[in-house]
């Protein structure tokens, strides 16, 4: 294991789409720090082989917070704050930047509060598909179902490029929408439901969720708040699935497809999951920040001394309040780990 300290957080970071140990050339990755330029490191060594400056009006180094290369590797798009600046990687230089916002010459872009950009690129690079934080209904272009959550993620489907999905955080979050770009995108062709949809686990959380397609296209893979991975049959039809695993919605409405395979994989929630490109092996990581609830009980104690002397109680609750802001100010982790599950054999293994 490698370990690669940055100076400021790291806000977000993508393999090159080639990258390989076997091939020391290719095998690095593209980071973005905060208030630091856009880092190419050498994943062997951590050594800085190349940076890419965005800069604002002010003279400031803009971090994005999303990236992603298309995937000849010749383009690097890094979303941010009203833009996109999209790196020629076959010549050096100055990005090109996109605005994503209105103008006083041009009504088009995505409106609202400071988005996070996830741009996400199409097989026959085409076009490609950005997302925006913020839950407003002029930043739809294709679907809103009045989830009033932001978007959190976006990606095509390798083989079937007109096929795009999406997934929401907070009320959105435990389903997975999926359009046809070809067709009339108003309402989302189907709709992946996780467990935790059914039990709203997922909305009580700001955690974000990350899935991810295989690359036949054949098998999603996304984790929930429970500590669960789903992952879903997308060839299947419904002459190949019973009405368990897929039902038809309400009104002539999107397909709704349950999954085919879920199970515990974490004591905590599952934030993120990767296949790997040409093995039947899945990536999937845990972690999310957690409040004990000692106050809770210490409340209770409160209430009953209350009774036996006022002053005494309003010494312990002050007393209290204190706990719960220390309580608040050091959160715990449930489960903070990388499972490695194989799903060549008969059992899936854990490395």
């Amino acid at each position: 294991m490698s370990i690669l300290p940055q100076a400021s957080p790291i806000l977000d970071f993508v393999w090159y789409p080639t990258a390989s140990s076997h091939d020391l050339s290719s095998f690095c990755f593209v980071a973005s720090v905060r208030e630091c330029p856009v880092k190419l490191l050498d994943a062997s060594d951590g050594r800085l082989r190349a940076s890419y400056k965005i800069v604002d009006h002010r003279e400031r180094q803009i971090a994005p917070h999303s990236l992603a290369f298309n995937l000849t590797a010749q383009k690097l798009y890094c979303g941010f704050e009203d833009a996109i600046e999209i790196f020629d990687l076959s010549r050096p230089g100055e990005g090109t930047r996109m605005h994503t916002t209105p103008s006083k010459k041009s009504k088009d872009g995505l409106k609202g509060k400071p988005p996070h950009r996830y741009p996400r690129h199409r097989t026959d690079e085409s076009f490609y598909a950005a997302g925006s934080f913020t839950p407003s209904t002029s930043n739809i272009m294709m679907f809103s179902d009045q989830k009033e959550g932001p978007l959190m993620f976006l990606q095509f489907n390798p083989t079937q490029p007109h096929l795009l999905y999406a997934a929401y955080r907070g009320s959105g979050t435990g389903s997975i929408y999926s359009w046809d770009v070809r067709s009339n995108v108003d309402t989302p062709l189907e709709i992946l439901q996780t467990p935790a949809a059914s039990t709203n686990a997922n909305s009580r959380t700001n955690q974000k969720f990350r899935f991810d397609i295989d690359l036949a296209g054949r098998m999603l893979g996304v984790g929930d708040q429970l500590g669960n991975v789903s992952i879903f049959d997308l060839e299947s039809t419904s002459s190949e699935v019973d009405g368990s695993m897929r039902d038809v919605g309400m009104d002539g409405g999107p397909l709704v497809r349950q999954p085919t395979l879920v199970y515990k994989a974490h004591d905590d929630a599952v934030g993120s999951v990767a296949f790997h490109p040409y093995m039947p092996v899945l990536l999937t990581t845990s972690g999310s920040r957690h409040f004990t609830n000692e106050y809770d009980e210490e409340e209770d104690t409160s209430e009953s001394s209350e009774e036996e002397d006022a002053d005494a109680s309003r010494q312990s609750s002050r007393q209290e309040s204190t706990v719960r802001r220390s309580d608040l100010s050091n959160p715990v982790t449930f489960d903070s780990s990388i499972k490695v599950w194989n799903f060549e054999e008969k059992s899936s293994h854990i490395k």
